[in-house]
């Protein structure tokens, strides 16, 4: 697939996903949502992809949804007609945009880190709460600012952003709708660490080159989702028996035997397990398929 809205590109085992509209502040339309479900199904079919950075050219990361259609943006029933907008429950109900992008990066078999270059407002952040590590620079500006345009928080964040930074600052930041600066971001823990916006970048490259560079893939992909689908667990005991289940199926396998060879060794351990051959089938299936029995958007 060709993207005339974003860049894909992988260099030293880091796939990059660059929001491409700068002259729009990378605002999101519903060919960008298909093209970053499109390049998050790439980075998870090749195995020479560790991590992924997702960024956005030009001074915003992404100014939220395209309002250029005016009063109408968010009438699904007047955009039918816009490319992409297609998809549907089973039971007819119309998926909004920035809920099967989310869902999408939820799935990654991959670890995600957004490095927030600019303002990220709307699904321009909510986008972001699925990734594992939101790194910004100093300078961005943040807001979810649904309630001020007459609809409801979106792309699932009414189920990540509590889990993220709890219920009363996700409240004070969905019912207000208010933007604010960075420092509240990193306070309210909605992101990691703040950079210069110069060295954003290398600072989310650092972070996905240690990944590369130190772990397995296959282990990664199986915490990414131990990790999350246990946000949703009813009891430590389901942890338990989702870890003891994969401790017992890594415990012999390749991956396990180097780690433990190369610690004893004092050198870089080489992982022969690849993900998409030798993921094993207790890993949990997070987000899990659509309730309703629809296959379409996931």
């Amino acid at each position: 697939m060709s993207y005339t809205e974003i860049e894909y590109s992988v260099a030293d085992r880091v796939a990059t996903i660059t929001l491409d509209r700068p002259d729009r502040l990378n605002a999101f339309t519903y060919v960008m949502r298909g093209e970053l479900i499109d390049a998050f199904d790439r980075a998870d079919a090749d195995d020479d992809v560790r991590a992924v950075v997702v960024t956005g050219r030009g001074r915003a990361f992404c100014a939220g949804a395209d309002l250029e259609r005016g009063a109408g943006t968010f009438d699904h029933e007047a955009v039918k007609s816009v490319p992409g907008e297609r998809e549907v429950f089973a039971d007819g109900v119309l998926r909004d945009g920035g809920g099967t992008v989310a869902l999408r990066i939820a799935r990654s078999l991959k670890p995600v880190i957004a490095a927030i270059n600019g303002p990220a407002v709307g699904v321009g952040v909510t986008m972001t709460l699925p990734m594992d590590v939101r790194l910004a620079a100093d300078g961005a500006r943040f807001g979810f600012v649904f309630a001020r345009r007459g609809i409801v928080t979106e792309a699932a964040s009414s189920w990540f952003l509590p889990r993220l930074v709890g219920i009363a600052q996700a409240m004070e930041w969905s019912v207000t709708g208010r933007v604010f600066d960075a420092d509240e971001a990193l306070r309210g823990r909605l992101v990691s660490r703040l950079y210069p916006a110069e060295g954003l970048l290398d600072a989310a490259y650092e972070l996905a080159g240690e990944i590369a560079a130190n772990t397995s893939a296959v282990a990664v992909a199986a915490v990414r989702r131990l990790m999350w689908s246990g946000l949703s667990a009813s009891s430590p005991w389901d942890a338990h028996r989702a870890d003891s289940l994969l401790m017992r199926a890594f415990g012999a396998a390749p991956d396990a035997a180097e780690g433990v060879t190369a610690f004893l060794e004092k050198r870089p351990a080489e992982f022969p397990m690849k993900i998409s051959r030798d993921l094993p089938t207790d890993v949990p299936v997070w987000p899990g398929p659509d309730p309703t029995g629809s296959t379409q958007g996931l």
